[in-house]
This record gives C-alpha cells, sequence and structure tokens, in this order.
C-alpha cells in the first residue's frame, strides 16, 4: 500500500439535501485517511455534486464540473445531474466517472479505483454525526430520502427513488451527537418531512420524532412540510414550544386548476383557512412557502389569484421561481405552455408584491427584543444573525453594529431599530442563556 495520502476537492452545489449527502461523503473519506483539500489544482481527484432539478441548476453543475476539469486531471460527478449521465458526458467525455445520487459507495469505489487506498496510519476517527460543512453551531439532519409524489413539474421520485424514512433512533442518536458537539441549531429537512415515518414498520410520525427531538432544547427548525394533517400536529409542538414557530410550507401555487394539473391538493379557500388555524393555534408562527409562476395553462386571472391570495394571506417569507421545464417531468408535455419571458415578468411581479408585504410586517418589528443565533461578525465589526422566524441562507437577516466579543454561534439578546423589505438592524442588549427558550420573542 502506498504511503502517499491521496488528496480529494468535494464541491456541493443545489439544496441542503444534498449538502448532506456532501457530508456523509467527506465524513467517509476522512475515516478511510483520504485528505480533503480546497485547492482543485493539488487534488488527485474532484467529486462535483450535482443539482439536476431545475435548467439554471443544471448549467451551474455544468459549469462546476468544467471548471474542475480545468485544474485537475481526473472527476467524479454525482448527485442528482448524474442520474443523467448522458448529458455530462455528451459535454465532457473525459469526465473520470459519473454516479447518481445517494451512490456514496459507488463513488468511494470510484475514487479507490482511481487512486487506490490512504496508508492504514491515515485513518482517523469521525464522529457519529460526521463531518458538517456548515458552520459550526447549526446542522442539517436529513430525517428521509427520496418522496412518493408525483407532481406534474418534479422528477424528485425518478431521481432519489420513494420515500424512504430513517430509522428513529438513528436520527435521535444524531441529533444528540450534534447537541453534545455544540450545535444550537437543527434544520430537520427531507423531500417532503411531512410524510416522515409513513414508510416505517411500525409506522412513526414527524411530530412524534420531533417531540423526543425538542427535548435537547435547542432549536429546532423543519423544512419542506406539505399542508397535511401532520402540519397541523407540527404546528401544536411550535404552540407548546418544542419546536421553532416557523412553517415551511411549499403551496406552489392556489388556482385549483393550476394545482391539479401540477397533480397537488388544496386550492385557495382551503389554504386560508389552513393558515387562520395555524395562526390560531400558534399565533407566533412565521410562515415561509414557495411558489410557481407561468406553469403550462396559467392564465393571467390565475395568476392574479395568486397575488390575491398573497395579499390576503401575508405570508412572512416567500420565494418564487418561473416555471422551468425539467426533463422526464409530466408538465413538459402539457398543452399552452406559457411565454417564458411571460412566467419571468409574473415571477418578479410576485415578489415586488410580497417584498412590500415583508417590508410592512418587518416595520413591525422594530422596538421588539429577540434571540439571535449570529451566523458571521462582517469586516466592520457588526454580528450578522437570525431570530427564530429566519432560516439560515434563504431568508433576511439581523445585522447588529458595532459588537465587540460576540462571534458566530454566539446567542444574544437584541433589540430592532430599522428594517427594509428583508432585513433587520439591531441593538445589542446582552449574552442569553446556550440552553434555549424560544418561546419567549
Amino acid at each position: 500500500m502506498s504511503t502517499k495520502i491521496p488528496n480529494i476537492g468535494l464541491v456541493s452545489l443545489g439544496c441542503a439535501k444534498n449538502l448532506v449527502d456532501s457530508e456523509r461523503l467527506t465524513s467517509a473519506l476522512i475515516a478511510m485517511g483520504y485528505e480533503i483539500q480546497n485547492d482543485y489544482s493539488k487534488c488527485d481527484v474532484v467529486v462535483v455534486n450535482t443539482c439536476g432539478f431545475i435548467g439554471p441548476a443544471i448549467e451551474e453543475s455544468m459549469q462546476a464540473i468544467g471548471e474542475a476539469l480545468d485544474y485537475a486531471r481526473k472527476v467524479i460527478v454525482t448527485g442528482c445531474l448524474g442520474a443523467r449521465a448522458h448529458l455530462i458526458m455528451d459535454r465532457y467525455p473525459q469526465v473520470a466517472a459519473v454516479y447518481g445520487p445517494g451512490m456514496r459507495a459507488a463513488v468511494i469505489r470510484g475514487i479507490i479505483k482511481l487512486v487506490g487506498h490512504p496508508p492504514e496510519s491515515a485513518r482517523q476517527k469521525v464522529r457519529s454525526s460526521g463531518v458538517l460543512l456548515t458552520p459550526p453551531h447549526y446542522a442539517y439532519v436529513k430525517i428521509a430520502e427520496g418522496c412518493r409524489h408525483h407532481c406534474a413539474f418534479c422528477i424528485i421520485p425518478m431521481l432519489r427513488g420513494p420515500l424512504r424514512s430513517r430509522n428513529p433512533e438513528q436520527i435521535k442518536a444524531e441529533c444528540f451527537d450534534l447537541v453534545r458537539r455544540g450545535v444550537k441549531e437543527l434544520l430537520v429537512i427531507a423531500q417532503d418531512s411531512s410524510d416522515y415515518g409513513f414508510d416505517l414498520k411500525p409506522k412513526s410520525s414527524l411530530s412524534s420524532l420531533l417531540r423526543e427531538i425538542g427535548q435537547y432544547r435547542r432549536w429546532v427548525r423543519v423544512h419542506y412540510v406539505y399542508p397535511s394533517p401532520e402540519a397541523d400536529n407540527l404546528v401544536n409542538l411550535m404552540a407548546e414550544g418544542l419546536v421553532l414557530p416557523y412553517l415551511d410550507v411549499p403551496l406552489q401555487h392556489v388556482n385549483p386548476q393550476i394545482l391539479r394539473a401540477m397533480k397537488r391538493p388544496g386550492n385557495i379557500e382551503k389554504t386560508l383557512k389552513n393558515i387562520e388555524k395555524w395562526r390560531s393555534i400558534c399565533p407566533d408562527i412565521a410562515i415561509r412557502s414557495t411558489f410557481i409562476t407561468g406553469f403550462p395553462g396559467e392564465s393571467e386571472s390565475q395568476f392574479n389569484e395568486l397575488i390575491d391570495f398573497l395579499k390576503e394571506a401575508q405570508l412572512d417569507r416567500v420565494g418564487c421561481f418561473p416555471y422551468s421545464d425539467v426533463d422526464g417531468a409530466a408538465a413538459n408535455n402539457y398543452l399552452n405552455p406559457v411565454d417564458e419571458e411571460l412566467r419571468e415578468e409574473r415571477c418578479g411581479i410576485l415578489m415586488q408584491v410580497q417584498s412590500e408585504i415583508s417590508k410592512a410586517k418587518l416595520t413591525k418589528r422594530i422596538g421588539k427584543e429577540y434571540q439571535v443565533l449570529i451566523d458571521y461578525v462582517d469586516d466592520e465589526g457588526n454580528a450578522v444573525g437570525r431570530s427564530k422566524y429566519e432560516a439560515p441562507d434563504i431568508d433576511g437577516v439581523i445585522t447588529i453594529a458595532n459588537t465587540r466579543g460576540i462571534k458566530p454561534g454566539d446567542m444574544v439578546r437584541a433589540r430592532i431599530t430599522a428594517s427594509s423589505e428583508h432585513d433587520l438592524e439591531a441593538e445589542l442588549i446582552g449574552s442569553t442563556e446556550s440552553s434555549i427558550n424560544f418561546k419567549q420573542a
């Protein structure tokens, strides 16, 4: 066996679920003795973990592969785009190997084939919760893989397979180890978190899992909860103070005809009633959602229905995507496609409407005090963080000016002094306890 320790580069693209896959691969490689290297030119192999969901993500993945090939002689591609290897090999035939998502063992075998094993002496012990590619104070916890829904615009079941929930004991053990190492925020994710446990024997549920994780006294934030009875159960946990009062529910649209075409449930009246119910159970709740504009067949009146819904629902945070054809999705074959420029225009209109809603809602937070988890300190000495109402990377931030001695991962108390469309400014009041009580504002 060679005494040389191979250097492995890794780039992770796409969603947080993909990031977790990269963390698991990195953990396995470090445990085996490989060296993880950021400089491509020093790498024996570069692994590109791709996203392949929509056109822009595919192009970003392709560009990342090309960049890796500019510096490294051996490049392995994995992730969602890897499920369509022909697209990659047609453009980059020099790629060493291509693997689909969730094929960590195959990727490792590919690396061994290309550069061999590290020496036994290089092996390292890795914590049971693995290596984090996030800042050390928060971590993503993936509770399930795949999806049992078949939305017309999505190919996740094709790329990642059917729903496969993790064992609840395994998840709880991972969360416990993350808490022991100092993680203060656990971000629970799956393609549809509310479906968790449906496939297990005996069946489990998201709410039963979170009731136990909530006992760890850390921030627990849940992403991607579809409208369902389990969403109601989650809101009850928020009211009890076991889970952050932050509901990330991807509605996609509100018009019944469009939703049926999308193969999704719901309508505007039912959704508004759900929102009213959630707010009555947990008045402190912040609701986030995502929408698609320009879905095939979407008329101007149906789009206006969506705008009217936004104005009535007064959601706290919103993301929007113009519809994009996805290779293999059922909606590709739908009649009456919306002009691409009009899709973009409608997306811009929607986000402008939401920015005004967000601006008004954030203005009401001026003068209030919040616990703020600090993500980083900028070059000017300002601490930048989030309250219970903001998730990392996708929501706004709270900037606390001229802080001294505050560092990333600190939990502080701050009073809001100013607001914009999406972000807040605050003044520092003091530090707060590490055992987190997020029921109090």
